[in-house]
């Protein structure tokens, strides 16, 4: 997963991750942890957050 420049940093992606893999400090970061679930996708209200082409 990518976050793009549309990240504002309310954290909703975090707070959704089963793994623990999203940092958020200003905006959010993916960390290693990650596993291309997808479910961080669907909570975020910007769109912030896509699949690497």
């Amino acid at each position: 997963m990518k976050i793009n420049e549309n990240c504002v940093g309310c954290g909703q992606c975090a707070s959704f991750c089963k793994k623990g893999a999203i940092e958020v400090k200003g905006k959010a970061r993916v960390t290693d942890a990650c596993v291309d679930c997808g479910i961080c996708m669907l909570y975020c209200p910007v769109k912030a957050i896509e699949v690497p082409a």
